[in-house]
């Protein structure tokens, strides 16, 4: 069962990353599946009720991957760690299958509260560069989180989600490659641009209602008039 996991591991990095050339490569240099293959030991032991061990085997992963993943983290299948330096999962935290993580993601908590404190991610995400994703909360099927965001609210299936505090975009069924996790809208850019051509049609409707000319308007506005 073990072996055929760490098999599933191994086909899910060829699968999921272009850079992936060999069998060897892959064995040797990929952090992000030593990294899940010491968590997969830690959790076993920790759901035994073995006592610090299971910490020691994180703390020694943290050490050689720079990826932190605490042994009562639950992983379903298929879960790839890109590049991984900096990324943190906390205790609680609960990740579907086919996830998809890169560098400096961290899955946290937002307190000292005890319990269930951490996100339950569901299936088919990807968790683009830097987000964070804190606090007792559910992120569904198919999401993508843009790189940088910051998420601290639930996020419903099939969607996209952007920004600080992050915002979710619906897709209504246009489909992304998954890697492409930087092609993400950008609502406040297009909130602005939106504004400009609105403030434009006003200046023409002012210019039109008072009957000055365009010449006349520039000046009007150069010296501070708007």
């Amino acid at each position: 069962m073990f072996l055929n996991r760490i098999k599933e591991d191994i086909d899910t990095i060829f699968e999921k990353d272009p850079a992936a050339n060999c069998l060897l490569e892959v064995i040797c240099c990929y952090p992000g599946l030593h990294a899940l293959l010491l968590h997969r030991i830690a959790h076993k032991l920790h759901g035994w009720g073995i006592p610090c061990f299971p910490r020691f085997i994180s703390n020694v992963s943290r050490f050689l991957t720079g990826i932190e993943i605490h042994p009562g983290v639950v992983i379903g299948k298929k879960f790839f760690i890109d590049h991984g330096m900096g990324v943190v999962i906390g205790e609680t935290a609960i990740i579907g299958d086919n996830v998809l993580v890169y560098q400096g993601v961290t899955l946290g908590g937002t307190g000292k509260e005890t319990g269930k404190r951490h996100p339950t991610i569901g299936d088919n995400v990807v968790f683009g560069s830097g987000s964070k994703v804190l606090g007792n909360i559910t992120v569904g099927n198919n999401v993508r989180v843009g790189a940088g965001s910051v998420v601290v609210s639930d996020v419903p299936d099939d969607s996209t989600v952007v920004g600080i505090p992050g915002r979710v975009i619906m897709h209504k069924g246009r489909k992304i490659h998954q890697l492409q996790h930087n092609v993400i809208p950008d609502p406040i850019k297009d909130a602005l641009h939106n504004l400009t051509y609105e403030i434009k049609d006003l200046k023409k409707v002012f210019k039109k209602e008072v009957g000055v000319s365009d010449d006349a308007f520039e000046e009007f506005e150069e010296g501070g008039g708007i």
